[in-house]
């Protein structure tokens, strides 16, 4: 979707996104294009926040922000995206508040046939290596890890539907699930934690489902983002194949009769990993 129909505070601008060339340590620079690739938009929102800037990485038009949408317009965020299936170019990573690396059906593994995953694997341990937040979600957290050093494989078992996660960290210094939620997930492949990684949350099919690095990288499995539209998104775009019946696969009827509460709750628990990730770090 398209940021300027998916939110009613959302506004289209166009223009690039420039900043200075910014070489990757201890190698080449991320290959980037003169001309203005990067449309952005101005998030109109409350006063109460500074302006942020964003970047998006987004990898299949039918999986946007969904209900990330509305968290950023409160902030005034003017938003920038990398859609990989029209452009691969990509920006420095430290110009930005932010960085949300969204789903999509390819692997992380794909470099062969998407070489543009060599570099976007690269901007995200720029990103990590700076300091800037970065928010992964199922594919986009599946990069972070491989990235990181974690390795990406095919999982036991597919998980497409509302499945219950388990938080398995409660320690000070990492964000806290709660005990068991629900939550959406579409995914057939898993990964290993990065070293130095806290695992945050598992589930009966997938024993990482999410984690995190340091106090600005959040790696999410499963989708906090979802909206009806979002989840109607992902089956209007799936295969036969995906939704055969199996253990931890729901079918399409059942996704779709998913009450308003679900989404309410874990768009409320998208709301607090954000704001987790992005508040500024307490004072010694």
């Amino acid at each position: 979707i398209h940021l300027e129909s998916a939110h009613p505070y959302v506004r289209a601008l166009t223009g690039s996104f420039g900043g200075p060339q910014d070489d990757k340590p201890g190698g080449g620079p991320i290959e980037r294009c003169e001309e203005p690739l990067y449309s952005f938009t101005q998030a109109v929102g409350s006063s109460d926040y500074p302006a942020m800037r964003v970047h998006v990485l987004q990898h299949a038009a039918f999986e946007g922000l969904a209900a990330i949408t509305p968290w950023l317009a409160a902030r005034n965020a003017t938003i920038s995206t990398t859609r990989f299936f029209e452009n691969p170019a990509l920006p420095p990573p430290r110009n930005f508040d932010l960085i949300i690396a969204m789903g999509g059906p390819m692997s992380a593994n794909d470099e062969a046939s998407l070489p543009w995953l060599i570099d976007e694997k690269r901007f995200i341990r720029e990103a990590v290596q700076y300091g800037v937040p970065v928010l992964g979600v199922c594919l986009g957290a599946q990069l972070i890890a491989s990235a990181l050093g974690g390795r990406v494989y095919r999982n036991r078992q597919k998980e497409i539907g509302w499945f219950p996660i388990e938080a398995v960290s409660s320690s000070d210094n990492a964000f806290v699930f709660p005990a068991k939620l629900q939550v959406f997930h579409w995914h057939g492949e898993t990964f290993d934690l990065p070293p130095g990684a806290i695992r945050l949350a598992r589930s009966a099919a997938t024993p990482n489902q999410a984690f995190q690095v340091g106090r600005r990288t959040l790696a999410l499995q499963f989708h906090l983002e979802a909206t009806p539209d979002s989840v109607k998104a992902f089956i209007d775009n799936s295969d036969d194949n995906e939704l055969q019946p199996e253990a931890f696969v729901q079918n399409a009827s059942d996704m779709l009769a998913t009450p308003a509460a679900s989404y309410a709750e874990v768009n409320a628990w998208l709301v607090r990993a954000l704001d987790y990730l992005t508040d500024p770090l307490p004072h010694p």
